[in-house]
């Protein structure tokens, strides 16, 4: 039994298509298995690999594509991005995925990072700890 990504020499490689044209698709499906819409999975040598990458991104006109393949680095694999706001970037040889920064604002009237812990010792008085519902008098 082979282990995945390690049969024959070849290695394993995930190409994920997004928002693309049908004949996309259909070129995919000669050299990797589609195993959910949009999602190809399969064995490929680097030039074949390289390859259909050219051909996702000449073809993929205003979608997206992301393809991870199996690499000899410490994590053994790698990405390639094509037109995606969210980039690669190498940090001392291990690959990751940078997200864009949102500016996502607090709404008006809440301070954001306090506790209720935190507030109520910032104003001095004492938590209580007892639940009114389940005393009995």
């Amino acid at each position: 039994m082979t282990e995945l990504g390690r049969s024959a020499g070849k290695a394993t490689s995930l190409a994920a298509p997004l928002d693309c044209p049908a004949g996309l698709r259909r070129h995919l499906t000669r050299w990797l298995l589609e195993i959910s819409p949009g999602v190809f999975v399969g064995f490929l040598n680097t030039r074949v690999r390289d390859l259909a990458w050219q051909r996702v991104i000449e073809l993929s006109r205003d979608g997206r594509a992301i393809m991870i393949y199996s690499t000899r680095s410490k994590q053994r694999l790698a990405f390639k991005v094509h037109r995606h706001e969210w980039e690669p970037v190498d940090i001392d040889g291990i690959h990751l995925i940078r997200r864009p920064h949102t500016n996502t604002s607090q709404p008006t009237g809440t301070r954001g990072g306090w506790s209720k812990a935190s507030r109520y010792r910032k104003a001095g008085r004492p938590r209580s700890n007892r639940d009114p519902s389940t005393e009995s008098e």
